[in-house]
């Protein structure tokens, strides 16, 4: 097996050394010319007029002018509904085969993603692209011998007339080629299975018989999948069941919140890869450890545009006003947040992920996911982000030396009719008050962020922490939603959505 390792890790050198750098500007007028090609005889295509845009001198810039922004509420209202009546060649030429379910973070109902042959093949590109980027990592011959845990979603999917429906990573599971099967686990049989908790006491039954050298998934179901693996073994770190345990690769959310946590339940550090793939495509990943940024893939399949992300270009809801500016790759500033926009061979057009971006390394097309559209607190001029939120946090965490996995916030009314700031945060350890936690808090917020500071001297009058057990927002996860999966806490909420969650806490507690 070592020598099948060998060979494998000298196939990825070598394809390594031979493949080139697209130019990043050509490659991506390139991918919307054949986006725009391809599409220009479906409904969209026909109503933007696609072949003019083609035929335009400027195809980026006509394309701008041309095409509306479009969230996933507009153009599913407008467009996509239309294939659930059996209509074809809508946003693009067919009919997709599959929806990836998305409730994400923002309520109980799915978000029904078009995912076509043409996007499977993408994700399965990129994901080429990233395993042959391996080769900048020092990993032993005999790391490419060993098994990968990919804890996504159930590859059971739902047959919904002429197409079939699940979460994107069910859907690219469902899709692993042949010669993968023997590395993938849990396997086929452990994957379709639907049920969270049924489907993890099963991967505990049989984690032993598993040599384990990756793993993959959301963190904080990553986290709860190694702790039941430990309880079900009586094993103190997942290192004694997995001991080639090497990589593990992340996604969907920052990983930095889970890191202390990450660092009880391992015996050796893992080399933590970061991942951007989400039901509308795979766009980002990291390929080099010198950095905990990701490349952005510009040459295949996705077209990118950037929106400043200030106050004044963003809506309530998180959408972007129509006056918004565009900012094209070759225009992007380093260390600046962006709205992200993207064409896709999937027919979304000019689409809001709803994700915010910023680019740390220009050049090398270099980004981090630092934050949601709807996850910016903004309702007394605070202007915080989630990024300088986990940083916050991350601080709580070394000033105090506890772990914060989790937590919540929103701007609500005290008595006074003043506005505070209330956090819920999820602690596993430590004896730090909760006055103490909101003093460091506010203080690491004010040193931050010049615009909080200055709320904080006007109308946001104050920081509350309520401190509960990182459990509660798995069990609010699973009440509102499911387990598992792409699900991801809400970082922000709103009035309405923040009295719902203290209630359900307060249930919790009534329970205990």
């Amino acid at each position: 097996m070592a020598v099948i390792g060998s060979i494998i890790k000298g196939l990825i050198h070598a394809k390594d050394a031979v493949t080139a750098e697209p130019d990043a500007v050509d490659a991506q007028e390139k991918v919307l010319r054949e986006l725009l090609e391809k599409a220009k005889d479906t409904a969209f295509g026909k109503h933007y007029g696609f072949v003019e845009i083609l035929k335009s001198e400027n195809i980026r810039r006509e394309f701008a002018e041309k095409i509306p922004f479009f969230d996933y509420n507009k153009i599913n209202e407008e467009w996509w509904s239309k294939m659930h009546e059996g209509k074809e060649n809508v946003t693009w030429p067919g009919k997709p085969p599959y929806f990836a379910l998305s409730s994400g973070t923002t309520g109980k109902s799915s978000k029904r993603i078009p995912v076509t042959d043409d996007m499977v093949e993408t994700i399965r590109q990129t994901g080429i692209k990233q395993v042959a980027s391996l080769a900048n990592y020092e990993l032993p011959s005999d790391f490419f011998t060993k098994e990968i845990m990919m804890l996504g979603s159930s590859t059971d999917l739902n047959k919904v007339r002429d197409h079939e429906e699940g979460e994107i990573s069910g859907i690219s599971a469902s899709n692993i080629p042949f010669w993968f099967r023997n590395f993938y686990k849990p396997g086929v049989e452990i994957s379709q299975i639907e049920d969270w908790d049924e489907r993890v006491l099963e991967i505990a039954k049989e984690a032993k018989n598993w040599d384990i050298g990756a793993m993959s998934g959301i963190p904080s179901w990553t986290e709860l999948m190694i702790k039941k693996i430990l309880e079900y073994h009586g094993a103190k770190t997942i290192h004694e069941i997995w001991p080639n345990l090497l990589v593990y690769t992340t996604g969907g959310v920052a990983f930095e919140p889970y890191e202390k946590a990450f660092e009880k339940l391992v015996s050796k550090p893992l080399i933590i890869i970061d991942t951007y793939l989400a039901s509308e495509g795979f766009m980002a990943f990291q390929s080099r450890p010198e950095t905990n940024s990701m490349k952005l893939v510009v040459d295949n399949g996705i077209y990118f545009e950037f929106v400043p992300f200030k106050p004044e270009y963003i809506e309530e809801d998180g959408s972007i006003k129509e006056n918004a500016p565009v900012v094209k790759l070759e225009e992007v500033e380093p260390e600046k947040d962006y709205v992200l926009l993207i064409s896709t061979v999937s027919g979304a057009w000019r689409y809001l992920i709803g994700d915010t971006i910023k680019f740390t390394d220009v050049q090398r097309r270099e980004i981090r996911i630092t934050g949601r559209t709807k996850f910016f607190l903004n309702v007394v001029g605070s202007q915080l982000s989630v990024n300088k939120m986990n940083d916050a946090v991350k601080e709580l965490e070394q000033k105090f030396n506890i772990t914060i996995p989790e937590f919540t916030v929103a701007a609500v009314k005290n008595w006074d009719e003043e506005y505070i700031h209330k956090w819920y945060l999820g602690v596993e350890a430590g004896d730090a008050n909760e006055k103490e936690l909101a003093a460091a808090l506010d203080e690491a917020l004010k040193s931050a962020n010049k615009n909080y500071g200055v709320a904080r001297s006007k109308a946001l009058k104050g920081v509350e922490v309520v401190k509960v057990s990182p459990k509660v927002f798995t069990e609010w996860s699973a009440a509102n939603k499911k387990k598992g999966g792409q699900v991801k806490m809400e970082k922000v909420m709103n009035e309405e959505k923040f009295a719902e969650w203290e209630k359900f806490v307060n249930s919790i507690n009534n329970k205990q």
